[in-house]
Formats: C-alpha cells, structure tokens, sequence
C-alpha cells in the first residue's frame, strides 16, 4: 500500500470517536471498520441474510434491521457463534477498508478499528496511534453510552487486548483521560508528526 496510514486504536470506551474527529477537522479523511462492520450487514447486503439464516429470524427486527444487541447476547455467551461470525464478516470488512482507504485522497490516512490488532490490521499501517484511558473508565463510559451491565462490559474488555498489551505496541499513546482542549493539542502535534512521516515514505517511494 502505497500511502501513509496511521493504525488508530483503543478498547472499548477509550474514546477513538473524538480523536478520530479531531483529525478528520484537520482535512484528514478515515476509514473506520466499526462503520463498514454495520454497512456489510445493512439490509440487502448478503452477509446479514446468512446471520438470520443461522441464528434465526429472532435477530430481525421488525424494520428489517439486524438486532444488534442479541446479536451481541449471543456471541459474548458462545465462543463458536462468535467465531462462525467472525470468519463470516472479516474478511468482508477487510476488503471493504482497503478499498476505502486505496481511495483516500489526505496527505496521510486514518484507520480507526478497535481491534486492529486483534485481527493483525497493522500489518496495513506505518505507524500505530493508541488511546488510552485507565479501565474502569472504560467500563464507566461503555455502561453509560450503550446501556450494557458492567459485567457484559467487562465480558468485552476480557476479548480484546490488555491496556498494557496496546501500549507496548503503540507508536504513539494519546491520554483520553483528560480535557478535550488537551487532547485536540495532542492530535495537532501528531498530525505534524504524520505529515513529515509521510512526506518521507512518498519521497522514498
């Protein structure tokens, strides 16, 4: 892959959404697999006919719409639900995010995935951004925003990488725990970072 892209990641409720907005404000474009991971099982997409077809129609709502949350139910409760999804809507994900990010047209590139490196995604970027914010803050805001139990939180948390396992993989950390002012001066000093990492990958190229 020909252009710089910076691997942006971080456990649940760290916050990826707003850092990732800071550097969309500064004409950087993403590419972000939570949103492909919702377009591929939108309705008429394939992918979410062979979820109903296995799982039954129980995950369709009445709108048409796949039932995120008892999708979520059933996949925390049974491993091999969680891997026969998986090697259904991985690979399909990741053909759709190349192509998203062959198309971007910014100096440098944003991929935003939560598990980038659960699912070996670096292997894609130049440099690996982390957010980082202590756990219980994790599990605060997760409980919050999508009104899950702390323990189906945690459930989460136990699927994904450590806090420490993100950070020594990480080129650069970004502290979510603090004010948003703090963060976005943090962002800007990363995008001049990127944007002379770019430069140099382009020159060598």
């Amino acid at each position: 892959m020909s252009q710089f892209i910076v691997g942006l990641t971080g456990g649940i409720g760290s916050g990826k959404s707003t850092v990732e907005c800071f550097f969309q404000q500064l004409g950087i474009q993403t590419v972000d697999a939570d949103r492909i991971a919702r377009q591929v099982v939108e309705p008429g997409q394939p992918a979410l006919q062979q979820i109903i077809d296995h799982f039954g129609d129980r995950l369709q709502t009445a709108e048409g719409l796949l039932d995120r949350a008892a999708l979520r139910d059933i996949i925390f409760a049974n491993p091999e639900a969680k891997a026969w999804l998986n090697q259904l809507l991985h690979p399909l994900i990741r053909q759709q995010l190349l192509q998203q990010l062959a198309q971007c047209q910014s100096v440098y590139a944003i991929l935003t995935a939560p598990l980038l490196l659960e699912n070996g995604l670096q292997q894609y970027c130049d440099q690996i951004l982390v957010v980082d914010v202590p756990e219980q803050v994790q599990i605060e805001r997760t409980v919050q925003r999508d009104q899950v139990s702390e323990q189906q939180v945690r459930s989460i948390l136990a699927s994904q990488y450590s806090r420490a396992q993100r950070r020594e993989l990480a080129d650069q950390l970004i502290d979510n725990h603090q004010s948003l002012q703090l963060v976005e001066q943090r962002v800007r000093r990363l995008d001049e970072l990127y944007r002379q990492l770019a430069e140099e990958k382009l020159a060598k190229a």
